[in-house]
């Protein structure tokens, strides 16, 4: 069944092939399906588990505050209820990846490798902070549009909105269908979530960074300084891509992912 009861939660998750367990974790305000390319790629090797992440998609918000630390401990109620007891390899985009960063922090030992794609360890800028509330509150009142409106021109490069319309649709319909409540307490979540630079030189696995190229969001030059925190990390730089890089270039983005699994077996 795709739904599972996990920290007072109903969650709806892709639970697909066997082998090593691979988790990837979704964008704001997007939901699973922005990893289909990723999941048809790697069931074939692994055990891949997709969740909806609270109060997006189709898993519910719950009547908890939101934050980073809650989503974290949700992904790591979910793992009991899938039984999944050995370490895991955890890949999160952009809010994916400041949840496997909370994650990481209060769950070190169920981590096997950590990928991070499109994302930001550093906190926002004052002014950046207060516009995430005050789209929280417009999301509110005016629906999840209004998330359209401000996000879509920043998460595509050039080429994706000229070559690529069906990828920028799909994630249009995906905010649209979106619950507002849930979509405005992801925001305020990431407005208070906490600064992540300081656990960079701590984190004790593989890890790989992947961005792409023209992402304005996380930055390569943003990333590569992750990565250089990170003992052992390497960046992968995705031609022709922006922020939402796995959707935009997903051979590109498996070919990276492939060759760490294989390295850091």
């Amino acid at each position: 069944m795709p739904f599972v009861d996990a920290n007072q939660l109903r969650m709806h998750v892709l639970d697909e092939g066997s082998g090593p367990p691979l988790v990837f974790l979704h964008g704001f305000p997007l939901d699973h399906s922005m990893w289909d390319a990723q999941r048809r790629e790697f069931t074939a090797t692994h055990r891949v588990i997709v969740p909806d992440l609270r109060g997006l998609g189709r898993t519910a918000v719950g009547e908890l505050p939101v934050s980073m630390e809650l989503i974290a401990d949700d992904i790591a109620a979910l793992l009991d209820a899938k039984g999944v007891s050995e370490p895991i390899i955890l890949c999160g985009l952009s809010m994916g990846g400041c949840v496997a960063l909370a994650f990481v922090r209060k769950y070190p030992t169920r981590v096997r490798a950590l990928i991070l794609c499109d994302a930001r360890a550093g906190l926002d800028t004052p002014e950046a902070r207060e516009n995430r509330y005050k789209l929280a509150e417009k999301v509110l009142t005016e629906g999840p549009r209004v998330a359209v409106d401000a996000m879509l021109p920043r998460l595509f490069a050039a080429e994706t909105n000229k070559h690529q319309p069906h990828v920028i649709d799909a994630v249009r319909n995906v905010i649209l269908a979106s619950s507002s409540r849930g979509v405005a307490a992801a925001q305020r979540a990431l407005a208070e979530r906490p600064d992540c630079v300081p656990l960079l030189p701590d984190i004790r696995v593989p890890a790989l960074l992947i961005v792409g190229e023209h992402d304005v969001i996380s930055t390569p030059a943003e990333m590569q300084g992750m990565a250089a925190a990170i003992p052992g990390a390497r960046c992968v730089v995705i031609p022709n891509a922006g922020h939402m890089a796995p959707m935009e270039q997903p051979a590109a983005v498996n070919a990276a992912i492939r060759e760490f699994l294989t390295q850091s077996a």
